[in-house]
């Protein structure tokens, strides 16, 4: 009989409440799907994007990381290992005023999220365009690897996305 992953079942858990909100509360857009086995290096990753409903000026994405050490220490029972996978949040939005929107942005993650480390955002924009708009990823990365211990966080952690969601649309209006 096959047992599932510690990656396996994070994902369920994240597809379940997340395909809820859009298809039977409508709160959400998912856009963007990501199921995904890289073979060079044999590591598993899964990202769901997604978006408030009827709104499209930010986006964010859970995603769920496992290297090939954590996938071969729990199928093969390693002593000493706790299965668990990598977890990490990205917001993408446009903006205009960078400097300002940049420091609002950082107090709106600082404030719902409250972070060991400050939540990483990188500025793009394309080069000769006479009114460039900057494109903004907001990434937040966890210091500690999570596991079916923590499947009861994660209907509080989409409500912290959903939340952020709209302040981040707020400072983009």
């Amino acid at each position: 009989m096959f047992d599932p992953t510690v990656f396996e079942n994070l994902k369920v858990a994240f597809e379940n409440q997340l395909y809820d909100l859009d298809t039977l509360d409508r709160k959400i857009d998912i856009i963007n799907r990501v199921d995904r086995m890289e073979m060079a290096v044999m590591s598993r990753e899964f990202a769901l994007q997604f978006r408030l409903a009827g709104r499209s000026a930010v986006t964010a994405e859970v995603q769920l990381i496992a290297s090939l050490k954590d996938l071969a220490a729990e199928i093969l029972e390693w002593k000493g290992e706790t299965p668990s996978c990598s977890l990490r949040l990205r917001f993408a939005m446009k903006l205009h005023h960078v400097d300002e929107q940049c420091k609002q942005i950082e107090q709106i993650m600082q404030r719902i999220w409250e972070p060991d480390t400050p939540a990483k955002q990188t500025i793009s924009y394309i080069y000769g365009e006479p009114n460039p708009i900057y494109s903004n990823m907001i990434e937040l990365a966890f210091s500690r690897r999570i596991n079916e211990e923590q499947m009861d966080d994660i209907e509080g952690l989409i409500k912290h996305m959903l939340q952020t969601l709209a302040k981040l649309e707020e400072l983009s209006s």
